[in-house]
């Protein structure tokens, strides 16, 4: 396990780069598939998809004093993350870490 999350570890630090990383780090993950990588890009998929989807519901309902508290959030989950992923360690995100793994099956 540890040379396959040594070999996904770029990859995987990629993923948590702002949703265009994620999607570059699926790409990359295509052909060599990386389990350790593809555990990765579906938290940080997670990650990026939630805060987006929050963002866009924060702002149509005008609730503007939210705004902070979730960018805590967002950077608190993608540091998790990230340094999960730079530690090479496999440890879900709290509370939704493993929802993402069952929700984002569709990543290779």
């Amino acid at each position: 396990m540890k040379n396959e999350s040594r070999a996904g570890k770029t990859t995987a630090i990629i993923a948590y780069i702002t949703l265009v990383g994620c999607l570059i780090a699926i790409t990359m993950n295509m052909e060599p598939k990386n389990a350790f990588a593809r555990f990765h890009i579906r938290q940080a998929f997670g990650i990026h998809l939630l805060f987006h989807a929050l963002a866009i519901v924060l702002s149509f309902s005008e609730i503007v004093y939210l705004s902070i508290p979730l960018y805590l959030l967002y950077l608190v989950l993608w540091g998790y993350g990230f340094l999960q992923a730079l530690n090479e360690k496999n440890n879900p995100l709290p509370l939704l870490g493993k929802h993402f793994q069952k929700w984002f099956t569709f990543i290779p």
